[in-house]
């Protein structure tokens, strides 16, 4: 079944859904823009010391008393656009779906399967903090459109950039050095710009050199020279590789360990994209125009508005959850579910569970192949554990619900992800309550040792606010060498957060310092077909997003192998 595109049973009601918020857009940016004009960033505060210092607020004064007399001049249509937009909610859809058309079967679907009973897939996740730019501000982030436009832009360079191989000769080095890849085709589209699938290369390994022009101007200088070569280390029970000096790592090869890096750039050749806080309507259409050569499908605009539930004033949502999820294979079935516990501003966004079911092809016993995705992001506010734990529990609930109402006798299952912003750590006392959820025992973890505990090599993904445009983390390359070191991670990485009323001592004697890693990817077993083997072979944190994000992006790699010889029950 193909899901239909527009979120509204019918045209009529779509144009009536489109006269009312193109009433309410002009009101709702004039607002948006009071509130902006008085918030800088500590960018813009440091741009203005070569600045007259009466320049300032002479266009705070005059720039907020000009918005906000439109603000009031728009008010009277933004309200009639509100008694037709209000109510068409209770009919809408909670999700837009944008399918670009393949041309051939092959190009929507990975042959991998059928071929050789195996493939590869790649999956990342993102909080882009693509809220309206007033509130972003409160974040140290502003420009919301141009941020958009930049992170579509890098993403998509990433994700198309050539596969290079890199061997390494040299006493200190452990062996042959590879990027993110995927061994299965490359979905492309010939829409805008008709991009096509990358090859492996096959003569001398190169290198691209990195481009720092960025530092400076995050915003508005592309990223198109990005790094290619990326650390890995081998799969799991194999010695580890070590990458060209270039890459600052410091880790030592052992047997035991996971294989991770710290990227300049996002693995190439995605397979499905999961970002969070992408609120903002303007920022998502951007994202999906910029993203829809790479990815046929994509989900925006997911959740739902005004009164919840429909014709009650018990919750009122004017905000969208802020999920993004952007695939290469088609979607099957998609459900959403928002969470009816939140609270303060939490309350105010639709936040909840995407649940989705991909097709990938079909093996080589002709059965349809299908993978499950899942993607989140709990409530915020910290010290409020006992609330992220029962969304955890719908999470658990929905999810279960969501594969039995759709699970087809004649369909392999091959991955089962969960991903998104959970907003607790592993190893803040704080989060105890959510550490030792019985999530975790049912979904792998692939950089938690146990509840409480992180693996050594583990750094961290949530940003300190104050000190985003640092020169150590305002490019790419600069937050790449400051994560791996621990001493300078320190700096710009939060720490744990105490309990209440007791101190923190971390960390322990001989233990790494980590920071708190809220963002995660999480894959399931149990629910997959038995007859697959899924192997781990890559767990990436992400520096491509320095300056335009709060959040260090997440990758992760898995290797699945379907055995071939089995009979049919």
């Amino acid at each position: 079944m193909v899901l239909r595109a527009s979120p509204f049973p019918n045209g009529f009601v779509a144009g009536l859904h489109a006269i009312g918020w193109a009433l309410i857009v002009p009101c709702f940016w004039y607002l948006d823009r009071v509130i902006a004009v008085c918030k800088s960033t500590t960018k813009e505060k440091r741009e203005r010391q070569e600045e007259e210092c009466y320049l300032h607020p002479l266009k705070v004064f005059f720039g907020s008393i000009f918005f906000f007399l439109f603000f009031l001049l728009t008010a009277p249509l933004a309200f009639l656009g509100f008694l037709l937009w209000a109510p068409l909610q209770a009919c809408r859809r909670p999700f837009s779906y944008h399918r670009v058309e393949p041309t051939s079967a092959e190009r929507e679907t990975n042959r991998g399967f059928e071929q050789t009973g195996k493939a590869s897939f790649t999956f990342a996740s993102a909080n882009l903090c693509l809220l309206p730019d007033s509130l972003a501000r409160f974040n140290n982030l502003g420009h919301t459109q141009r941020r958009a436009y930049e992170i579509g832009k890098r993403i998509a360079e990433s994700v198309v950039r050539p596969n290079v191989i890199i061997t390494v000769e040299s006493p200190s080095s452990c062996g042959p050095v590879s990027p993110s890849d995927s061994i299965i085709p490359r979905a492309c589209s010939d829409t805008d710009g008709g991009l096509e699938g990358q090859s492996q290369p096959t003569g001398e390994p190169t290198e691209s050199s990195a481009s720092s022009d960025d530092a400076e101007e995050p915003l508005t200088e592309p990223s198109s020279s990005q790094l290619n070569y990326n650390e890995n280390s081998n799969k799991q029970g194999q010695p580890g590789r070590k990458s060209p000096a270039a890459l600052f790592s410091q880790r030592t090869c052992q047997q035991d360990e996971e294989p991770w890096e710290v990227s300049p750039s996002f693995p190439a050749n995605i397979d499905i994209l999961c970002l969070e806080e992408v609120f903002d309507k303007r920022a998502a259409m951007k994202l999906t125009n910029t993203l829809k050569p790479l990815f046929g499908h994509i989900l925006h605009d997911v959740g739902v508005y005004a009164c919840q539930p429909p014709c009650r004033c018990s919750a009122f949502k004017f905000f969208n959850s802020g999920l993004f999820m952007a695939s290469r294979f088609p979607v099957l079935e998609a459900q959403y579910h928002w969470f009816p516990n939140s609270r303060g501003e939490d309350a105010l966004a639709a936040k909840g569970l995407l649940a989705t079911k991909v097709l990938i092809g079909q093996n080589q016993k002709q059965k349809k192949v299908v993978g499950y995705f899942n993607c989140t992001h709990l409530h915020a506010p910290e010290g409020e554990g006992k609330i992220r734990c029962d969304q955890l529990d719908m999470v658990t609930r929905w999810i279960g619900e969501f594969q039995a109402a759709h699970k087809q006798p004649d369909e392999e299952v091959v991955f089962d992800v969960l991903c998104g912003d959970f907003n607790f750590d592993n190893c803040s006392p704080d989060d105890v309550l959510e550490q030792n959820h019985s999530l975790f025992e049912e979904y792998r973890d692939p950089c938690r040792a146990e509840a409480g505990k992180e693996k050594p090599w583990v750094i961290g993904t949530l940003l300190e606010q104050p000190s985003l445009y640092e020169e150590d983390v305002n490019s790419p390359e600069t937050l790449q060498r400051t994560l791996v070191s621990e001493e300078t991670r320190k700096q710009y990485i939060s720490p744990p957060v105490p309990k209440k009323g007791v101190p923190l001592v971390y960390p322990e004697p001989g233990q790494p310092w980590i920071g708190r890693r809220i963002d995660y990817i999480l894959y399931r077993e149990t629910s997959i077909s038995k007859l697959c083997r899924t192997e781990l072979e890559e767990v990436t944190f992400i520096s491509q997003l320095a300056g335009l994000t709060d959040h260090i992006p997440v990758g992760l790699k898995l290797k699945v192998s379907m055995n071939a010889d089995y009979e049919d029950e």
